[in-house]
């Protein structure tokens, strides 16, 4: 699963302690799902989403080989 957090976070200039903080996470976890380390639940996902006012689906894509 690729995902645009990083290009997002640029956009809004924030951090990911920044981002984690608004979604009560820790800045690892952010940092783990940039890195495609760690795939989040559907609610996290969401929680992000909602973070940079947009669809989850405009977050996140499978990959060709999920």
């Amino acid at each position: 699963m690729r995902n645009r957090i990083r290009i997002e976070r640029a956009i809004l200039n924030i951090t990911q302690a920044d981002l984690a903080d608004r979604i009560q996470v820790s800045r690892q976890t952010i940092n783990a799902i940039e890195s495609n380390k760690y795939v989040p639940s559907a609610i996290l996902a969401m929680k992000i989403a909602r973070v940079f006012s947009k669809p989850v689906e405009e977050i996140f894509e499978l990959d060709e080989n999920d």
